[in-house]
């Protein structure tokens, strides 16, 4: 896939699903990255079968606070893409109500 191609793909998922696929990515990398670590014997294998239990938790307590400081911009923009919605929600309430009140 060619650059502009990747680009305009992007531009078109929601700030909501590209988040979300960029978090997913960060924990993908993350547990990629602690499981190459345990094979090699770099970190301790855990005890027993307890493995991949290890190597998940370690990648959900790595990949947290490396989502925090590299996705600010995508969670402004995904706050502001529900803080929008919620706004219509409220709206279309309001005269909802207004509506019921002018019928009764």
């Amino acid at each position: 896939m060619s650059d502009s191609n990747s680009n305009s793909v992007a531009s078109k998922l929601s700030p909501t699903a590209r988040y979300t696929l960029m978090r997913l990515g960060i924990f993908a990398g993350c547990f990629l990255a602690l499981w190459g670590l345990v094979y090699l014997r770099v970190l301790p294998r855990g005890l027993g079968d307890s493995n991949l239990l290890w190597v998940l938790v370690l990648a959900v307590i790595i990949s947290a606070p490396l989502s925090f400081v590299l996705l600010r911009k995508q969670r402004d923009a995904m706050s502001a893409q529900i803080a929008v919605k919620v706004d219509r929600a409220k709206s279309r309430l309001d005269s909802n109500r207004s509506q019921e009140d002018g019928a009764a």
